[in-house]
């Protein structure tokens, strides 16, 4: 698909475009795949990438790139950003532990991670996406002052989360709501809805939401 880049191997960080064909897209997203100069937005542990098409719907003025390292996920959301004729909507097929590999530093606006795996248990603590060790990724990634949201229902990550941004020296917390419906922020983004937040909601979840800056 022309909408998907795929990255096969953690010790060679190649990545292959369309015909499995090498490229290297690092500091050239914008211009290059997205052929403008528009904000780029990556959505980590995109899933099925209903989020990235429905951001790439919502804000057509802006680019948008879920990344995920399950194939079937991904293929689901780039078919559907294909049918939609949405050329702001990109997907990364890799570990999220190497999109520094595929990234300039600076060269992403904002990072949307939603209703990422809580990972529970205690020594699970350093695969959540909002770890210290993902922090120190993603702010390589982030222009300064680029923002990182953290949508979920797990209140286990949420709690995680802002004992982590407290913690951090390098970390400004910029707004927090344990309940979206009853308080959303005023973030358009929010109102779009994920697979996993439908069933969540099903179940009687509350839906929680973070944003904060890296330093």
């Amino acid at each position: 698909m022309p909408n998907v880049y795929e990255n096969f191997s953690v010790s060679e960080p190649q990545l292959l475009a369309t015909g499995q064909v090498p490229v290297d897209m690092k500091g050239k997203w914008a211009t290059e795949h997205f052929k403008t100069q528009a904000p780029v937005t990556l959505e980590l542990a995109c899933g099925r990438g209903e989020y990235t098409v429905a951001l790439a719907k919502r804000f057509p003025e802006r680019s948008f790139i879920g990344v995920d390292v399950k194939g079937a996920r991904v293929w689901k959301g780039a078919k559907q950003a294909l049918e939609g004729q949405l050329d702001n909507a990109a997907f990364l097929r890799t570990k999220i532990e190497c999109i520094g590999e595929f990234f300039e530093e600076g060269e992403v606006d904002e990072i949307w991670i939603t209703h990422p795996d809580p990972f529970p248990r205690y020594g699970q603590r350093n695969r959540r996406l909002t770890a210290p060790v993902f922090l120190d990724r993603y702010r390589k990634l982030l222009k300064k002052g680029g923002l990182v949201h953290l949508k979920t229902d797990n209140t286990g990550i949420f709690l995680y989360t802002l004992e982590v941004i407290a913690s951090e020296d390098q970390c400004e917390m910029i707004a927090i709501s344990d309940n979206v419906d009853v308080r959303n922020l005023d973030v358009e983004e929010l109102s779009i809805p994920t697979f996993y937040e439908r069933l969540h909601r099903k179940q009687g979840s509350l839906i929680k939401y973070v944003r904060f800056t890296l330093h």
